[in-house]
């Protein structure tokens, strides 16, 4: 029996349109157009996954342990893929049914039990979503798997959000310096204010806030790894008098106010039920005329919201419990939370760019990052990223930097007429008035 062409009817069957890129079976045959990126099933346990797990989370389990996979440009690959596979996730009983009926034939001639799933899938989650319980638990999973792993992944830089990139821009690590200093000048960091970084990372926002503007920051995260190596980084670098690195939730910090607070790649992590309350509690931390830069991605809106799901591959294997919003959504929860809105700046092409760099320090790295966690981890990051990396090119999701202030009880915004001179490439000293000297308006 050659394999490859049934299975290929199969999926075009599902797919509702010809397969878009050429296929390989198990057995070495070989449907579909030539010349460009080939689909490959290596073993027919990927078709039992299928059978138990039918739509995305059987490919995203058949991906991780191996038994799928791309031979040639997996960019292409996925550009291919993402607009069939998205317009028929709703496929109709009847027609799943008719197809694993073959299935069941192709996959073999016994079928025992599903395949256990990868190790890498989140197996179980206890506590309310969003408990400061299970967002830890959420977050040690994502982020607690080795810090060697992520400097050979993000860069020496330790900017895990993306970076801000220019035509002559010469590197990942110059666009992400570009990047910190870019919040820092929104911010309208001066020496000697307090900074609070909400979801800090490895603490290279408040090393940089540190170092370049003068200021005392603050840093928080729900990562042991993340807090262990972000501190060790601030006592090389001499500034342990000025950055102090927490472990801790937004909702336990409590020693405002600060004169800015960043929230970058964190909001995706706090729910749409708890967003209102997180706009609230950093509002709460902010003194008057202080400013809050929100770095978010964002997802366009859907006619009905409550009917919105979290793609199911990066629940289970990348970001559990996390959530995106439209950025109209966010908007109007920092409004109604008390912030004046003040500017919207969207960097979507710029994450395209930070993740494709992303990638091929995994591939160029492949051997070592497969040694410092496991196969199935090296291969859910290398899909994640570069199918996110399709997916910002095409407009499928986004990312935004929302400008907000905390108004002065008289309603003035301490900041300058024409705030965008943060664009401005040189680094200057914002151009903000002071706000301890700012003439009351008339």
């Amino acid at each position: 029996m050659v394999v490859a062409p049934r299975l290929a009817a199969l999926i075009e069957q599902l797919l509702g349109t010809a397969l878009p890129l050429r296929l390989r079976a198990w057995d070495g045959s070989e449907t579909g157009p030539p010349g460009g990126p080939v689909l490959v099933v290596r073993h027919r346990r990927a078709l039992r996954r299928l059978l138990f797990k039918p739509g995305e989370m059987g490919l995203a389990r058949a991906w991780v342990a191996g038994e799928l996979d791309v031979e040639g440009d997996l960019y292409a690959a996925l550009d291919l893929l993402l607009a069939p596979v998205q317009a028929h996730r709703a496929i109709p009983a009847r027609q799943r049914l008719a197809v694993a009926g073959e299935l069941l034939r192709l996959a073999g001639p016994v079928v025992p039990v599903p395949p256990p799933p990868p190790r890498e899938e989140v197996r179980r989650r206890t506590g309310p979503l969003h408990s400061p319980r299970r967002d830890r638990a959420a977050i040690s999973h994502h982020y607690d798997v080795g810090n060697a792993f992520y400097e050979l992944v993000i860069g020496p830089s330790l900017v895990y959000s993306c970076a801000v990139w220019e035509e002559d821009t010469a590197s990942l690590e110059d666009a992400q310096a570009a990047k910190l200093d870019l919040i820092c000048r929104k911010l309208g960091l001066r020496p000697g204010q307090r900074l609070l970084d909400v979801g800090c990372g490895w603490g290279s926002l408040a090393l940089h806030a540190a170092r370049h503007h003068g200021v005392r920051a603050v840093g928080i995260t729900l990562s042991a790894e993340q807090a262990a190596l972000a501190r060790e980084r601030v006592a090389r670098a001499g500034l342990a008098d000025r950055v102090e690195i927490r472990v801790q939730d937004y909702r336990e910090t409590a020693d405002g106010p600060f004169d800015a607070i960043a929230s970058v790649g964190m909001a995706e992590h706090v729910g749409a039920d708890r967003y209102r309350e997180y706009a609230e509690r950093l509002l709460a931390l902010l003194r008057p005329g202080g400013r809050l830069l929100n770095h978010q991605i964002a997802r366009p809106p859907v006619a009905d919201e409550r009917a919105y799901r979290v793609d199911p591959f990066i629940d289970a294997y990348v970001f559990p419990d996390g959530e995106l919003a439209p950025l109209g959504r966010t908007v109007g929860q920092l409004e109604r939370a008390g912030f004046e809105v003040r500017d919207v700046e969207s960097l979507r092409e710029h994450y395209a760019l930070t993740l494709r760099r992303w990638v091929r320090n995994l591939e160029d790295n492949w051997a070592e990052a497969v040694r410092l966690t496991s196969p199935g981890r090296a291969r859910v990051w290398r899909l994640y990223m570069a199918a996110s990396a399709v997916n910002f090119e095409r407009g499928g999701i986004g990312v935004n930097q929302v400008l907000a202030v905390r108004p002065t009880a008289t309603g003035t915004s301490v900041l300058p007429l024409r705030p965008r001179a943060w664009t401005e490439r040189a680094t200057g000293r914002d151009r903000s008035p002071d706000p301890a000297r700012q003439a009351q308006p008339h």
